[in-house]
């Protein structure tokens, strides 16, 4: 049974479907499509981010400069600013050859492989501008290809089979990250020579590890290439800046503090600190690693890796609380453990190098972060008017991170000044607000206001 094959008029009511056919839709080209492009969407990410920290710590370059090097992560908190160019306009040519999804979808991909190839070449030793041009013009290819394919998802099969497509693009994220984290550890581990003492840079190991990644995109760009552009859905034009700045943001905005009026600011205010423990505390997680004299190897293996597994462990874990305790309390569950588990790092600081703690350590982070973002992004959902949901959740989202990743950027002088003891504490301190706030909104909420 194909996707095609099912039920496409809307009007009638599907028939429900056999079990066995049920898991044979995963193994349907639409599905595998989907885990292919979801596979091209994660791999650009931690190699903007995480992976090129330890890449730039290693080579010696200080935490603070580190630091605000992770701002060109703010890229993925602003992409809801050229979503509808992405929606509305034709790409010369390419839109001609392609259609308007595919021929987005083909260009992101470009910037992205040009993006992870400049960064491979780049030496961070000799000059950092280069490096850090290359890594935004990655961080852009890679928002925009999220905007396009979002929109390629939605459109190319029916409603019921979304959480289908939903399932194959996570897990194909999933799998990206951990080549784009664990993969591209061991493969630069694999270039070094064994001429030089353990611990020293050798940028060929980089360029071999980044030209790999980049060589990994093909996976999406073929897939692109050998899918069929979904149906042409006509998008009334927007005629100027202001009429685009209406759309995309005042309207969307504007519902939502009339449906909530003063509460909105609670609200507002509680989604963009609720992770701010995590994502400040994460930008200095890759430097520590390094400063703490763990290889390659160790933390693809326990990070990248392991720690994948437990994230994911704890999504499952958090959606399962969801459903049984509701949202409001694992979100405060979650809140807790996202700024204990800081502590776990401040104590990891003092203690030493040791692989076993590492792992406990990770395991309780990684697990209390799996459950904290399931219940956020539970409650996320359930804050978005259906109108406006793919704009709310887009601009929620992004407001998730704008905060806490401008706040990211001096946490390399953080540690600087206090020390990672001192700065992992501080990080689970960041948490305490985020307690309060989900606090009065459980009152909200259960007041019916």
């Amino acid at each position: 049974m194909t996707i095609q094959g099912m039920n496409d008029n809307p009007t009638l009511k599907p028939a429900p479907l056999h079990w066995t056919d049920s898991m044979l839709i995963y193994l349907s080209p639409a599905s595998l499509r989907m885990l292919a492009l979801g596979f091209a969407a994660g791999l650009p990410l931690l190699l903007v981010l995480g992976t090129l920290s330890f890449r730039l710590r290693e080579a010696g370059i200080d935490r603070a400069t580190i630091g605000f090097l992770s701002w060109v992560g703010l890229a993925y908190g602003f992409k809801w600013a050229w979503a509808p160019l992405v929606d509305r306009l034709s790409l010369p040519v390419l839109t001609r050859l392609l259609g308007r999804r595919r021929s987005w979808l083909l260009l992101a991909q470009v910037c992205v492989v040009a993006g992870l190839l400049g960064m491979a070449i780049s030496n961070p030793q000799v000059s950092l501008t280069p490096l850090v041009g290359f890594a935004l013009l990655t961080a852009f290819g890679s928002a925009t290809q999220d905007i396009a394919l979002d929109a390629f998802r939605i459109e190319s099969a029916q409603a019921r089979l979304q959480a289908v497509l939903a399932a194959s693009y996570q897990t194909g994220y999933r799998l990206a990250m951990i080549w784009a984290g664990a993969g591209v550890f061991w493969i630069a581990a694999w270039a070094e020579t064994g001429a030089m003492p353990a611990g020293t840079y050798q940028d060929q190991a980089w360029t071999v590890a980044y030209i790999a990644m980049a060589v990994s995109m093909a996976v999406g760009m073929v897939t692109v290439l050998f899918s069929k552009e979904p149906a042409h859905v006509d998008l009334p034009p927007a005629h100027g800046a202001r009429e685009w700045l209406q759309v995309a943001v005042i309207e969307p905005f504007a519902e939502f503090i009339k449906r909530y009026r003063w509460h909105a600011v609670l609200l507002l205010a509680l989604i963009g600190t609720y992770r701010i423990s995590d994502i400040v505390m994460g930008i200095m997680a890759n430097p520590f690693y390094v400063d703490m004299g763990y290889t390659k190897e160790e933390v693809a293996t326990v990070t990248k890796l392991y720690g994948v597994v437990m994230t994911l462990a704890g999504a499952f874990i958090g959606g399962g609380m969801v459903l049984r305790w509701g949202v409001m309390k694992v979100l405060m569950i979650g809140a807790v453990l996202s700024a204990a588990t800081n502590l776990l790092f401040a104590w990891l600081a003092l203690h030493g190098h040791d692989v076993y703690a590492l792992i406990a350590v990770v395991s309780a982070d990684n697990l209390g972060s799996g459950i904290a973002s399931a219940a956020f992004i539970a409650y996320l959902s359930s804050l978005t008017n259906v109108k406006y949901s793919a704009t709310q959740y887009a601009l929620f989202s992004s407001l998730m991170l704008l905060g806490p990743k401008f706040l990211a950027g001096f946490s390399g002088l953080a540690v600087d000044a206090a020390g990672y003891a001192w700065f992992f504490t501080g990080t689970a301190l960041l948490g305490v607000p985020v307690l309060l706030l989900v606090w009065f909104a459980h009152r909200f909420h259960s007041s019916g206001d």
